[in-house]
């Protein structure tokens, strides 16, 4: 038996879990919690691949033991790979295939009406399929696209991208940010702060609309096929 039952080695994008093969499993499991509780500030966020050594493991075993990891830490577990397998190149390919498929280019659901303050963050594109009520917040590193009525606060392009854009059914927001530019509603009787709407009356047109920076301002404008062409 090991000194330690569970040992960590690291590398710049994975690690490597040697762990005690005589030790029972429901053991080994508390042991890899301790252990990567402990490490928690060292792999804080981290999302890396993983491989075993030491012990001989069962398909199920090795969910088992990533459940614990990433419901005990904030670790993202990319992916599993045989141990003769980790080196830096195979690892940036799968980090790699990782973000892209992370990117904001794919989307998260979140079905449900949201209330006053409830809050829900993604970090690609997220659209909600519900209403958005004042008080509640989404935010997203990419567009936020809200399947019924928008009448709290949205914020798109969380880390800093103006070219996202937000769209709703019903767009009546608190407050719109996109990127660094944010837009805030105001009394009817005085001009809006900080973005303005193109719309077909003088009160806003029925129907969809979008939200998207021009000119170093948040402009609301119906949907068309034709802007859609241009932002997609």
């Amino acid at each position: 038996m090991n000194s330690q039952p569970v040992m960590i080695k690291s590398s710049k994008n994975g690690i490597n879990l040697i762990l005690d093969d005589k030790l029972p499993f429901s053991e080994l499991l508390d042991e890899i919690k301790k252990k990567f509780i402990d490490s928690e500030k060292f792999f804080k966020d981290a999302k890396i691949a993983i491989s075993f050594e030491g012990r001989s493991l069962s398909e199920n075993e090795q969910f088992e033991i990533l459940d614990v990891i990433q419901q005990n830490t904030s670790v993202t577990i990319i992916c599993v790979i045989d141990h003769d397998e980790l080196m830096d190149e195979v690892l940036k390919r799968r980090i790699g295939e990782y973000e892209e498929l992370h990117s904001p280019q794919t989307g998260q659901f979140y079905k449900g009406t949201l209330r006053s303050g409830q809050q829900i963050e993604s970090e690609t594109s997220l659209v909600v399929l519900g209403d958005v009520n004042p008080g509640a917040k989404v935010i997203a590193k990419g567009n936020i696209v809200i399947l019924g009525a928008l009448k709290g606060i949205a914020y798109a392009g969380a880390d800093g991208d103006s070219s996202c854009f937000v769209a709703a059914l019903d767009m009546n927001p608190v407050q719109i940010k996109i990127g660094d530019h944010i837009g805030r509603s105001a009394d009817k009787k005085e001009p809006v702060k900080g973005f303005r709407r193109r719309t077909k009356t003088d009160t806003g047109s029925s129907g969809p609309q979008i939200a998207t920076v021009y000119q170093n301002q948040i402009l609301i404008e119906p949907i068309s096929s034709g802007l859609l062409k241009n932002i997609l």
